[in-house]
């Protein structure tokens, strides 16, 4: 199977299954890619109906941090956290959430806000956002509070017959539960989509290169963006006349504008540049490089014929939790004397195989596993230990574990006409996954893109 080149670029270099691929495009329409928030109590944030039971014990009697659902059409989800915070005259610190979304979807997902009221929320008026009151909270919310996310999305422009997309559909399905689940790959939103550059960025950051990082995220053009973002960038890499590109940058390009303000009057601190950013935005870059090396740890053992549902001495595992989650903090490398009873817990779904995102703290892998995780970080010239970022503290990463691969829940399908062109068919999927997995990612083994920008990825 051909990979494209877009995708080898962000380390995704493989597929998992060898079923024949059924094309088409996703996005056709932004109601084409729902997402509903689901939380470790089971509440569903849902796009088109009313919370009908109480959410993570909240409360109607009046506390500081008030539970909401949140449900955008076309945003960037800091973007939207920040339009809410301005409407209601508050810090977007005061408003916290339990995992981003996807911006070019439909969402729904839940949110704390603190020191503000139910009525207050009701008084909210922006286009493509609603925001409905649950009730009181005890804390804000986190990540911890994530169980995953419900998918219902639409694949159009299907060429096929009918029997054809639906027999390569479940085919995909049936080689993904062969290996143990969907390659936990992060998908082509965390490194941009029509402009992969974050794990670059952040690639330099790594290294101290604060200048080329600069650079990269306000100059490295993409043949994908508008011509107008295009020109731009192509203006102030010929240039580097920061005063210039901030009259000549779209509007829309809102967190470059804010590096280049403080460029045009401070041309060589980049550092304070990059703090005009968000701070969720900022640890974002050295988090996509972290993904860009996971990526292709995972790539090259996938590519190595090694097992992602069965361990190998020196490999990583993780308990897992009831609920499906697993447990990062408790975890062992498998031995000689204890691989066969991992690999019995692995079987009986106790256990998951993982792999390191590369910080400060986290060891790599050993044995085979850890064999291609040391040849990957020497071509990459860099070490775990430059992820301590003195001048930049608030993007030093500790490192972690993350699963290799991740269950695909509740799937289901149906095949009907595509009504915008009767000569083709359109496929509803829908799918659970847990948090941090992307439904991209089992996108992609069922389409199969030669062009995942053109296909709506």
């Amino acid at each position: 199977m051909i990979v494209p080149k877009i995708e080898k670029l962000v380390g995704i270099e493989v597929y998992a299954t060898r079923s024949s691929s059924i094309g088409g495009i996703i996005r056709g329409s932004v109601e084409d890619f729902v997402v509903e928030e689901v939380l470790v109590d089971g509440s569903k944030a849902a796009v088109n109906q009313s919370v009908t039971h109480q959410v993570l014990g909240s409360s109607p009697v009046k506390d500081r941090y008030l539970l909401c659902v949140l449900i955008k059409r076309d945003w960037d989800t800091l973007q939207a956290l920040k339009a809410v915070a301005e409407q209601l005259g508050i810090s977007t610190r005061q408003i916290q959430i339990a995992g981003m979304k996807d911006a070019k979807a439909v969402t729904a997902q839940h949110i704390t806000v603190e020191g503000v009221t139910a009525e207050e929320i009701q008084k909210v008026r922006i286009k493509d956002i609603k925001i409905r009151p649950v009730g009181y909270f005890r804390s804000n919310l986190s990540p911890y509070y994530l169980l995953g996310n419900s998918f219902n999305i639409m694949i159009k422009a299907l060429s096929h017959k009918k029997s054809t997309i639906k027999k390569r559909i479940l085919k995909t399905i049936e080689e993904l539960e062969e290996v143990g689940g969907v390659p936990n790959f992060f998908g082509h939103q965390r490194f941009g989509t029509t402009r992969p550059i974050t794990h670059l960025v952040g690639k330099a950051l790594v290294r101290g290169s604060f200048k080329k990082a600069a650079m990269l995220f306000l100059a490295k053009p993409s043949r994908y963006e508008h011509p107008e973002s295009r020109q731009a960038r192509e203006e102030l890499r010929a240039t580097q006349d920061f005063k210039k590109a901030l009259k000549t940058f779209p509007k829309q390009l809102r967190y470059e504008r804010l590096m280049l303000k403080h460029l045009a009057e401070k041309s060589d601190d980049f550092i304070g540049a990059f703090r005009r950013l968000p701070i969720k935005l900022r640890v974002l870059f050295t988090q996509a490089y972290q993904s860009y090396l996971f990526n292709k740890f995972l790539s090259r053992r996938i590519a190595s014929g090694l097992p992602l549902n069965r361990a190998k001495v020196g490999d990583y595992v993780v308990n897992v939790e009831r609920s499906g989650l697993p447990m990062l903090a408790m975890h062992k490398i498998a031995n000689v004397e204890t691989l066969a009873e991992i690999n019995r817990a692995i079987r009986a779904g106790k256990t998951r195989l993982a792999l390191p995102l590369v910080g400060i703290k986290q060891h790599p892998s050993k044995g085979i596993q850890g064999e291609i995780e040391k040849q990957i970080l020497e071509e990459e010239g860099i070490s775990p230990e430059c992820f301590r970022i003195k001048a930049m503290p608030e993007n030093t990463t500790k490192g972690e574990l993350r699963t290799a691969i991740t269950p695909l829940n509740n799937f289901s399908l149906e095949i009907s006409y595509d009504s915008t062109n009767l000569s083709k068919y359109k496929a509803k999927v829908s799918f659970t996954l847990y948090r941090g997995s992307y439904a991209t990612i089992v996108l992609r083994e069922l389409m199969k893109p030669r062009n995942p920008i053109t296909a709506g990825f």
